[in-house]
This record gives C-alpha cells, structure tokens and sequence, in this order.
C-alpha cells in the first residue's frame, strides 16, 4: 500500500472532487484576498444572511491575527464576525469551503502541481501524476480511511471522503445525500465492529466502534451537501412532507377520544406547574387597592384586610413531533397528540421536524378538522431541505436559538420521536442546555425500550437530561406518561 501524505496532495484530491457528478470546480473569482472575501460575504447575502460592512470590516480585523493556513481558526474568525445566528451559520458552513479551500485546490491544479509519494521504498520509480485513482484502487482507499480513523485525524477523514466520493460517485450518484452516504460506506467495505483480514498481507485489523465509522460518515454527508449546493448554485429551500412524496395520515386513530381525555387529564395535572407565589412563599398577600376600599365602611381605618386571590399562573407548554419516515407507524397518533393538546392548551407552541423545524401552531389554532390538519402540515411545514433524513442535533439548535428567551421554568417541552439521527452529530449539549431552561421536559419514544441505543438511536445521550422518557405509541401508554406526571406535579391547593 502507498504510504503518502495526503496533505501533500490537496491538488490532487481537489481534481477528482472536481471531477464527481456533484458539482462542477468552483470559480477562484477574481485575484487578491480582499475580493475573495468581498465575494463570499455577497454570495451570503444572495443566501438571506445579513452581512453589512461592519460585519466585513470585523472579518477583516480578525483575519490580521489569524493566518488563513490554519483552517479551522481561518474558519472560527469568519464565522465568529459573520454569522449571527445558526441559520447563518449554516449558510456559512455549507459555502465556506467552495470560496476558500477548494479554490485554492483549484488555483493549484491549474498551475500543474503535483507531488510524488512520500514513501520511495514501497513506490519506487512512480512518476508524478495528476490523476490519483491511477495509483490508488479501493482497497488501499479504505485502509487509508480505517488508519485515518483510527488515529481520529479528522483533516486526513475530510480528504479521504472526498476522494471516496469521487472514486465512488462518479456513475452512480444520486443526488440523494443519505443514500449515498451509506452506499459509499458499503462500497468501502466499512462497518462497525471486528474487522477482516487484511487481503493482501492477512494481518488482523484492529476494530471500528460506531463513534469512529459515525465520524467519517459525517465528513461524507458534509462533502455531499456542499457538491449539491455547488451543483444547484444555491442554498436549497425549506421543503415539506408533500415534496418528499409523503404525507401524514388524515385518518385519526380509532381511539382519538381516549387521546383527548388523556390530555385532559394531563391539563388539570399540569394547571399546577407554577403555582408557588414569587417573593413570599407562604402566607397571603394583601390586595392594597380592596382593603382602603373597604375602609371607607370604617372611617379610613383598615379594620378588614382584603388578600388577592391565589391564581395558579398557566403552564407553557412546547411540543416537537417526529414526522420522519422511521416513524410512520407512530406518525397518526403523534398527530392525535398534538391535536389533542391544541384543544385543552392556550400557551402551547407545536413543531413538526425532520431535517429542521417548523412551526405548526397556527395550523391547529385555525383547523380543527383532523384530516385538514394533516394535509396542511404536509403540504406547508417546511420540514427538510437536502437529505430528507431525520437530523436530531440540528433540531436542538434552530429549536433554542427560535424560543431560547421564552423558556423558563414554567415551560414544559415535550418531545414526540424516536431519537434515531441517522449517524448525524446529536448535538446532546444544547439539548442539555433546553433542558436547563426549561422546567420540565419529557420524551415519549414509539419504539419499545428494547430497541432504543440499537443502531442509530441515541436515546442514551438525551435521557440524563430528561425529567422523564417514555415509551409510547398507545392510548395506554400515553395515560401512564400522565400519572407519571401527576405525581411529579405539585399537589393543587
């Protein structure tokens, strides 16, 4: 096997990226630092981020402390003066590379630069050359990537997935980011676990846990993304069930009733959150304004106290609904759920999600029909946008940078899914800061507890920062997720 730096040979991998069916090379622009940078901030705006030229300005001050070779502080500094939000941030993400690094990979190929391997003893006499996968078969790619792996060198596993997209991809593409993620994993012949032999020495392989192979498939499904972008020339938009060719059931579930009396129930439960008065915490408070009141029947003396009357201040309650195709099954009484709570809830906030959220309150708050809900959640929640596979840790952040001010410990957030993110960052610690946020939060799971933390399911990660996780996908199972709460709730006065 070629022993060889693959950083000696950005070039090299920059043409065959080049070369997949993804994208076409990118435009280095126009020459000079200055107007590269001038140009990403204006093809952030064509993208709906806000960049002005006190943002420009920042980016260019903070660009003098930091040299743009290292690119993970060349990155940092960027961002830290670019994007205001997550949305931004994402635009950012998924365009910085194709103004940047692969342009200056592109620079190089069109001046001819090539390097010869490193290692002479084992590629004696080899010519420089600028097409790698002369050199290279499949076989020697993925031991490349289980060294790689192994050595948790993250800027050789971004290479690396490149090159496997364009060793790969090139025929068989299809557009679809998931799918091809795992297709080009099954074509390296990489899974998780006791690994075979190696075929031309029969040496034994060391293992691949979950966490390693999870990790270069997000550098696969990052690479992915950014050649659709450069292929469509734009940032995809928002899209909703219906563009996924699915849709939500429009049939309720035969027991909706018992799923209203339920959530019922829940609502005299949770009337109770936020009973305790601020400030003195026991006693009465005495209504100022009724007591000179009632003074006048005494000659101005405050003989007979008035109190105010104890209220107990409404909950606020929060609800994301999985509506992915994992959980197809559970999808019709999720919806029951949510139909249910909008009918005993003023101060509830739903969402529908996927790849990202949408919001879906006003929908419920103007529709009572359930199939007229279903079908317009499916075909206006903006649920996805370039995979269509269920992104948890996204979630979370579009989740806490859209109602991060309106938590606090009155809030209750319920999540309906099944914690599957199809090997995608989970992102557990912003989910544990919602949590810290919030009063309470709670996660009703439609898988039994058998399956949870099998294959790509999380559930391990969230749990700990839960007041309570739950299986259900029933009538039954929702009525005890209520008892459950009942008795964590404080006895009503």
């Amino acid at each position: 096997m070629h022993a060889w730096s693959l950083r000696a040979h950005g070039p090299i991998i920059g043409a065959m990226v080049n070369a997949s069916p993804y994208g076409p090379k990118a435009d280095s622009g126009p020459p000079g630092f200055g107007p590269k940078l001038l140009g990403f901030c204006e093809e952030l705006r064509r993208e709906g981020v806000a960049v002005g030229t006190s943002e420009i300005l920042d980016a260019f001050a903070a660009l003098q402390h930091v040299p743009w070779t290292e690119q993970a502080d060349f990155r940092e500094a960027l961002a830290a003066t670019i994007a205001k939000s997550q949305d931004d941030r994402r635009a950012f993400e998924l365009l910085f590379d194709r103004y940047f690094f692969r342009a200056a990979e592109a620079a190089a190929i069109e001046q001819g630069i090539a390097e010869r391997p490193a290692d002479d003893e084992v590629n004696q006499g080899a010519q420089p050359s600028g097409d790698l996968a002369d050199r290279l078969d499949g076989d020697e790619l993925s031991e490349l990537i289980r060294d790689a792996m192994q050595q948790s060198d993250e800027n050789a596993l971004r290479d690396l997935a490149r090159l496997a997209i364009a060793a790969f991809g090139r025929e068989e593409g299809s557009g679809v980011v998931g799918v091809d993620v795992q297709r080009i994993r099954r074509s390296l012949g990489l899974s998780a676990g006791a690994q075979p032999p190696r075929a031309d020495t029969g040496a034994e392989r060391p293992a691949i846990d979950r966490d390693q192979l999870t990790g270069f498939e997000r550098h696969l499904r990052r690479e992915l993304e950014r050649d659709l972008i450069e292929r469509t020339e734009t940032l995809p938009a928002s899209r909703p069930l219906a563009e996924l060719d699915r849709a939500l059931p429009t049939s309720p579930t035969q027991d909706l009733a018992a799923v209203h009396r339920a959530v019922s129930q829940m609502k005299r439960r949770l009337a109770t959150l936020g009973h305790e008065q601020r400030g003195v915490k026991k006693g009465r408070t005495v209504d100022v304004r009724r007591t000179m009141r009632a003074s006048l029947e005494t000659g101005g003396v405050p003989m007979n106290l008035r109190y105010k009357p104890k209220r107990p201040r409404r909950p606020e309650i929060y609800v994301l609904c999985d509506v992915s195709t994992s959980v197809t099954s559970a999808s019709v009484f999720f919806l029951s759920v949510l139909h249910a709570l909008h009918d005993s809830f003023r101060k509830l906030r739903s969402f529908v999600f996927i790849e990202r959220i949408s919001e879906v309150t006003d929908v419920f708050e103007h529709e009572r029909d359930f199939a007229v809900v279903a079908q317009k959640i499916s075909s206006e929640g903006g649920v996805a946008d370039i995979s269509g596979y269920t992104d948890y840790g996204r979630v979370w952040l579009e989740f806490l940078t859209e109602i991060s001010e309106d938590l606090d410990p009155r809030s209750t957030v319920i999540v309906l899914g099944d914690a599957r993110t199809n090997g995608r960052e989970p992102h557990a610690e912003i989910f544990a800061r919602i949590s810290e946020r919030a009063g309470r939060l709670f996660w009703l799971n439609p898988e039994p507890k058998l399956y949870w933390n099998y294959g790509d399911s999380v559930m391990s990660s969230y749990e700990r920062y839960c007041d309570g996780t739950f299986e259900c996908w029933t009538t039954r199972h929702l009525e005890n997720f209520v008892n459950v709460v009942a008795g964590a709730a404080p006895a009503a006065e």
